[in-house]
């Protein structure tokens, strides 16, 4: 039986075959590590973004004649996608899923760390005054979701737990800028959001957590690279690997100081920062094999649901690990 893939996630499939190939086309010199190592991010990278702000791996590496430049992406598969085709050589954290989208559509990538679980980070939300007071009430509902993103598998693994399949609710794929202004204006029963959009919300509109990933989704951030640079410049991976721990301790050890300088960067009060870093674990660490287990957990959920286009074997993925 031929699966049936809705029309935004046949749309990033085509997207990704389309770009995926051209990684074979670029000139030599264009897979190959330059004097520039190109990082990629989003808004809520919160490590990468504290370590772009300081400056500090500037400075780490222009001893070794590395410079460093930066680039924002709106969502995680759009950031694989450069990564895969040579636009940027190591990207920031992203969710979870996203690395088991981009493997689907054959990209090649390496894992270099991992964040401890944050379940907490990301929820499912209704209005203060909804009739909805569990996840089973939310069959025939429409949702507001981010396609592959962390909150997407949350979705599918919430509606399980309840005895409900992807097919029961109304998907509406959003953006989390427009899933907050679907939700708010009353477009759709609930929104599937994570961290500091989350926070966000509920400090400025009266809202009501239905559900979260405790004792269901781990929500373990990925950092990746290209496969091609990971071989090419362990050093690199190391320097930076070794920041992202101490910049996590750091955000933890010192919350406020924290919220206050990603304030301005994010353009959010620092009171919601603190409350949404609160719920992240910020450790990061080397992946190992075992930990990819939820990672198959989540691929065969998509692929169950139809919305990935074929099996995939989350554990056939290069892993980068400091040497001892």
């Amino acid at each position: 039986m031929p699966i049936l893939l809705t029309k935004p996630v046949r749309r990033a499939f085509l997207l990704l075959a389309a770009v995926l190939p051209l990684a074979a086309t670029l000139p030599a010199h264009a897979q190959k590590t330059s004097e520039t190592v190109r990082i990629g991010y989003q808004k809520s990278s919160t490590l990468l973004t504290i370590i772009k702000t300081r400056g500090t791996l500037e400075q780490l590496l222009a001893p070794q004649g590395v410079k460093i430049s930066w680039h924002e992406f709106s969502s995680g598969l759009p950031l694989l996608e450069a990564l895969n085709v040579g636009g940027v050589d190591l990207s920031a954290d992203v969710a979870d899923t996203v690395p088991v989208f981009a493997q689907a559509a054959g990209a090649k990538l390496a894992y270099v760390a991992q964040e401890a679980p944050s379940p907490s980070a990301q929820a499912i939300l209704v209005r203060a005054d909804s009739p909805i007071k569990s996840v089973a009430e939310l069959k025939g509902k429409k949702i507001a979701v981010t396609k592959a993103a962390g909150s997407h598998y949350l979705l599918i693994a919430l509606l399980e737990k309840a005895g409900l399949k992807f097919k029961d609710i109304q998907p509406a794929y959003l953006s989390p800028a427009d899933g907050r202004a679907a939700f708010e204006r009353g477009s759709v029963d609930a929104w599937v959001a994570w961290d500091p959009f989350l926070a966000g919300v509920q400090r400025q509109s009266p809202v009501r957590i239905l559900a979260d990933g405790t004792n269901v989704a781990d929500y373990q951030r990925y950092y990746l690279a290209s496969a091609t640079f990971v071989e090419a410049r362990p050093e690199i991976i190391k320097t930076v690997f070794d920041e992202l721990q101490k910049t996590g301790r750091w955000v933890k050890q010192n919350p406020k100081d924290a919220a206050a300088l990603l304030a301005p960067v994010w353009g959010l009060d620092a009171q919601t920062i603190e409350t949404a870093n609160g719920r992240r674990s910020y450790e990061v660490r080397s992946v190992v094999a075992d930990a990819l287990r939820e990672q198959q957990s989540i691929a065969n959920a998509f692929f169950a649901e139809g919305l990935l286009p074929k099996q995939v074997n989350a554990a056939d993925v290069p892993i980068w690990r400091p040497a001892r």
